[in-house]
């Protein structure tokens, strides 16, 4: 049977810190970008979408939650290089997003969070520098 995502051997110190902020940041992704699913599509959206369509402050707390990702990334080690393609990518979410009601619809199809998981899991699968940095 394959293994389902997420799930390996037990892990152990260290590595069981980065696993579970690893699963901590996978969820803040999917709740993010993907959480609900349109009956009957296969389309599914998140809260940033949703956050967004509050004027003002709808698109300042999806970036802040976005921002915790980035956060994350840093303490599991992931480089500067990497980092700024994660703040790109939220950037380009927030700026999109701020665009009277095009941004809302778009807000809906770019996926900074999923993006930045990726980015995240593709640096630590490559043998990525696993050490923690201090808060």
């Amino acid at each position: 049977m394959a293994e389902a995502e997420g799930v390996g051997p037990p892990a152990t110190g260290a590595s069981a810190a980065r696993h579970a902020e690893l699963e901590r940041t996978r969820r803040l992704a999917r709740l993010l970008d993907a959480e609900f699913r349109v009956p009957g599509t296969r389309f599914r959206f998140g809260l940033d979408p949703l956050l967004g369509l509050v004027p003002g402050v709808g698109d300042a707390l999806s970036a802040a939650l976005s921002g915790h990702t980035i956060w994350r990334a840093s303490k599991l080690g992931v480089p500067g290089r990497v980092l700024r393609r994660m703040i790109r990518n939220v950037l380009v979410d927030l700026l999109l997003g701020a665009i009277p009601l095009v941004g809302d619809v778009l807000d809906f199809f770019v996926r900074a969070n999923r993006k930045n998981l990726a980015l995240l899991e593709e640096h630590l699968a490559a043998g990525g520098a696993p050490t923690e940095r201090a808060d």
